[in-house]
């Protein structure tokens, strides 16, 4: 597949979504980056990552919520009229809890008593799955649960939005990881990671190969065939719980169901560029930034907890 030219606006576009900050150039040359790739040491698998970015694959599908209504993050699809595409999505527009937010640090408030977060993982079968507006990992097998006031949630599904949807103080990142569960009286929590562009993502270079079978049944038009991952360590994901946000919010698409739990982590992890590329790169064009723009807090109080942490007025986590 013949790379797209310097001025195409589709890999300039998906740099602009992993580079919000504009931290490239606008002229760099894709067959250029490629060839600098494969000159360096270990620069295949790197060349393939990002032939997966510049790739150009365009699909005409639409995402559905479970009713069939469709919903999208751009134009007459776009968040702001998520509420009057459906009956099921009018909370997306009238609901005072909605997700994602602006995370103010000098304005959380500390709780000693949330305590740290207690999260139970194993090793677990997951399947990879094209959901058009995301990429996600499905648990058949529960692979573990986190406890928040004595409840267990057990873990469902990862998925992931690029670039961030929370941010901190009006800063966004290039990835955030979800990580939904639910507990069994069908209540959700979240436990969201925020990501910025660096080292390699340890969870991430497991599917790294399933991610670019993903990418190709994309491009062959063959959406939605789920692809096994095989079973997957969860021990680098259970790392720096000792000091999170928390706050009452919502699902972060239609029907953006209220009273959900979310636990943002307060320790930002890196991602490479390449791996950033392929949780976007099997989604059409019009989803490969799929992030809803941040919501009103309306009178929520959003509070942390960090491990030794002494309560003084004059300090922000």
């Amino acid at each position: 597949m013949a790379l797209p030219q310097p001025a195409s606006p589709t890999y300039l576009s998906i740099r602009a979504y992993l580079f919000p900050h504009s931290l490239y150039r606008l002229t760099w040359n894709p067959a250029t980056l490629l060839q600098e790739k494969m000159d360096t040491r270990g620069g295949t698998a790197a060349a393939i990552a990002l032939l997966v970015l510049l790739c150009a694959c365009f699909l005409t599908t639409r995402a559905c919520d479970t009713s069939g209504a469709e919903f999208g993050y751009f134009g007459p699809l776009g968040p702001k009229h998520w509420d009057r595409l459906s009956p099921n999505f009018t909370r997306c527009g009238n609901g005072t809890m909605q997700s994602p937010i602006d995370i103010r640090t000098d304005q959380a408030v500390y709780n000693p008593y949330l305590g740290r977060l207690h999260r139970n993982y194993t090793a677990a079968n997951a399947t990879l799955v094209d959901n058009i507006y995301n990429i996600a990992l499905r648990y058949e097998e529960a692979p573990g649960a986190v406890q928040i006031d004595g409840v267990n949630y057990t873990l469902k599904n990862i998925h992931w939005h690029s670039p961030s949807e929370h941010t901190i103080n009006g800063q966004r990142f290039a990835v955030e990881q979800h990580m939904v569960h639910i507990s069994d009286e069908g209540n959700i929590t979240v436990v969201a990671i925020l990501y910025r562009l660096g080292r390699p993502e340890p969870f991430l270079m497991q599917i790294q190969d399933k991610l670019s079978e993903l990418y190709v049944e994309a491009c062959q038009a063959e959406k939605g065939a789920p692809i096994p991952a095989g079973v997957l360590s969860m021990w680098s994901l259970r790392r720096y719980t000792h000091m999170y946000y928390r706050y009452i919010g919502s699902l972060t698409t239609p029907p953006c169901t209220e009273n959900v739990i979310w636990n943002i982590l307060g320790q930002v992890r890196e991602i490479t560029m390449e791996q950033a590329a392929s949780l976007i790169a099997p989604l059409e064009e019009a989803y490969r930034r799929n992030n809803r723009p941040t919501q009103q807090l309306n009178g929520r109080t959003v509070q942390f907890y960090r491990r030794f942490w002494k309560n003084k007025t004059s300090e922000t986590p």
